[in-house]
């Protein structure tokens, strides 16, 4: 594999698209299949891992030691059968694909992802609404991996290493505190995009260190990436 230089992590949900809606209920209502009982509240989705938020929803209803692994395949298959209501529901955020062209392109850049999201719904929400170009899902961090965000890019950080040899920088790159948390924990690059539900304002009182409105100016995208 040929030597790249630097690393960039990329958040899914409200960073490069967004579902709106699309799977966290089928998320929900994965869970009410499993344990017979409706959940009286949405969960908080933002920045955390899959298996974070499926800890609570299951203990929430008493079950404290549930079948993770029976629970992601039903609702990975709930969600993928879906790519109809995906494309009508989701989008692709401003200039994002835009973006993952030019550094796919861009001699010395990896791309792959850190998400909350279980790989395969990571990569059909992605590949459904057509912004996958460039990213290994390979060597990416998942949420069924931890519930703590930060393990999630140190496991990213360690494939592509194995993958790639060793890279000067590294860049995680998200809507949420908790991304930000993710990078700095991993003494990485955090760039915050606004896009989500975090300002601006609070992604660089998390910590971020460079904070960008949208992904719509590609050309300040590429200069912050590429370094």
């Amino acid at each position: 594999m040929p030597y790249r230089r630097r690393l960039v992590m990329w958040d899914i949900d409200r960073t490069l698209v967004s579902a709106h809606g699309a799977a966290s209920q089928l998320f929900v209502d994965t869970v009410t299949a499993m344990v017979g009982a409706a959940s009286t509240r949405l969960p908080v989705f933002g920045g955390r891992t899959d298996l974070d938020i499926a800890t609570e929803l299951f203990a929430s209803h008493g079950v404290e030691a549930p079948d993770f692994d029976d629970f992601f395949a039903r609702y990975a298959t709930a969600v993928c059968a879906r790519p109809d209501e995906l494309r009508a529901r989701g989008e692709v955020l401003p200039g994002a694909a835009t973006a993952l062209a030019a550094l796919a392109v861009h001699d010395g850049i990896t791309q792959t992802v850190v998400t909350g999201n279980i790989r395969p719904i990571a990569e059909f929400k992605l590949r459904t609404l057509g912004a996958a170009t460039g990213i290994d899902f390979e060597v990416g961090g998942y949420g069924t991996e931890d519930r703590v965000r930060a393990t999630l890019v140190r496991r990213s950080r360690e494939r592509a290493q194995a993958r790639y040899g060793d890279f000067d920088a590294v860049v995680v790159v998200g809507d949420t505190a908790l991304d930000v948390a993710g990078a700095l924990v991993n003494g990485v690059t955090a760039v915050g995009v606004a896009t989500g539900g975090t300002s601006a304002a609070d992604l660089k009182a998390a910590g971020a260190h460079h904070v960008l409105d949208s992904l719509a100016d590609t050309e300040q995208v590429l200069r912050l990436l590429t370094g």
